[in-house]
């Protein structure tokens, strides 16, 4: 399975790490990546897989949800799914 994590916010040094880092923790290994700056402006988004990961989704969900606010970040976490069901209509 996997999920679709999207970052929005002000750029600044580090973003890609610290998203990457509670990737790996979690045990959520990174399939595709892309990211743009415009301005000041950071956007990223990026595939992930998410079938070892060693706790249950929603769970890993709200510990980054709860990253970005710490770090002034939109960062939402989107099941496959989700994302997929939301696309075909």
């Amino acid at each position: 399975m996997k999920a679709v994590i999207t970052v929005i916010g002000k750029d600044s040094v580090g973003i890609i790490a610290t998203v990457s880092a509670e990737c790996a923790k979690y045990g959520v290994n990174i399939i595709d990546i892309t990211q743009s700056v415009i301005q000041d402006y950071f956007a990223m988004i990026m595939l992930v897989e998410i079938d070892n990961m060693n706790t249950n989704f929603g769970n890993f969900k709200a510990e980054l949800e709860g990253v970005g606010k710490e770090k002034n970040l939109d960062i939402r976490v989107m099941h496959e799914d989700i994302f997929n069901t939301m696309h075909r209509i």
